[in-house]
């Protein structure tokens, strides 16, 4: 079993806390790929890894299986679903439409409510400046990760936020697994630093167009990368 996988809490905890915590475990596991796209287990064998009893590893894999990151295979155990390429590719579709508009809606936030964004978008692309420049790829596309997320829970449309908790996650594996190949890292933070200044300027068509741009170019990149190397599932 893999070393990274995080202890939920102890079995002492009962209740939704428990499966909570298993959940959040589990699901940090495979956004980081610590559970590569095809592998599988038995509820038994994470069980025991995370030091609970099978009930909340069954309850968290049914929440993973409804955002599509498992499927739960009956007598089989538990399957980590495998990415193709044009899954990626239906998914920067969303994440580009999407994220657009939340980035034109956070430019016309009150100035005070802009303002906070604009300084927590900016302390997320410190922090991914950091990791990049000490080879900390994990650190860097958690960064990277918090940016985005930011970019729409802030923007006040709810469901924007529902509607990218399943893709995020979907596309956030993908980019944990090809950050190795990926020449352009410090291409990523000008861009959010682009993309933060015209939120914080309350300049909504900059913002729209900047948070766009942004992921045609990470689609772009990433899309030719896959094919290249010939990665048929991620």
């Amino acid at each position: 079993m893999p070393d990274r996988l995080k202890r939920a809490e102890p079995a002492a905890e009962r209740g939704s806390s428990l499966v909570d915590s298993t959940y959040a475990a589990l699901k940090e596991a495979i956004r980081d790929s610590v559970f590569a796209p095809g592998y599988q287990a038995s509820a038994a064998e994470l069980a025991l890894r995370l030091g609970v009893s099978r009930t909340p590893v069954h309850e968290a894999a049914l929440r993973l299986q409804e955002e599509g990151l498992v499927r739960i295979l009956p007598k089989r155990g538990i399957l980590i679903c495998a990415l193709a390429p044009d899954d990626l590719r239906e998914i920067y579709e969303v994440l580009i439409a999407i994220e657009a508009s939340a980035a034109e809606l956070d430019a016309q936030l009150p100035p005070p409510e802009r303002t906070r964004l604009a300084d927590d978008l900016a302390q997320a692309t410190d922090a991914m400046a950091t990791a990049l420049a000490a080879a900390d790829l994990a650190g860097w596309g958690h960064a990277d990760a918090a940016f985005h997320r930011l970019i729409v829970e802030r923007c006040g449309n709810s469901r924007f936020t529902r509607i990218l908790q399943t893709v995020n996650d979907q596309s956030h594996r993908a980019r944990m697994l090809t950050l190795r190949l990926r020449p352009h890292l410090p291409v990523s933070v000008a861009e959010h630093r682009a993309l933060l200044d015209a939120i914080r300027a309350g300049d909504a068509e900059a913002a729209r167009e900047a948070a766009r741009l942004h992921r045609v170019r990470a689609r772009d990149e990433l899309l030719p990368l896959i094919a290249s190397i010939g990665l048929r599932h991620l």
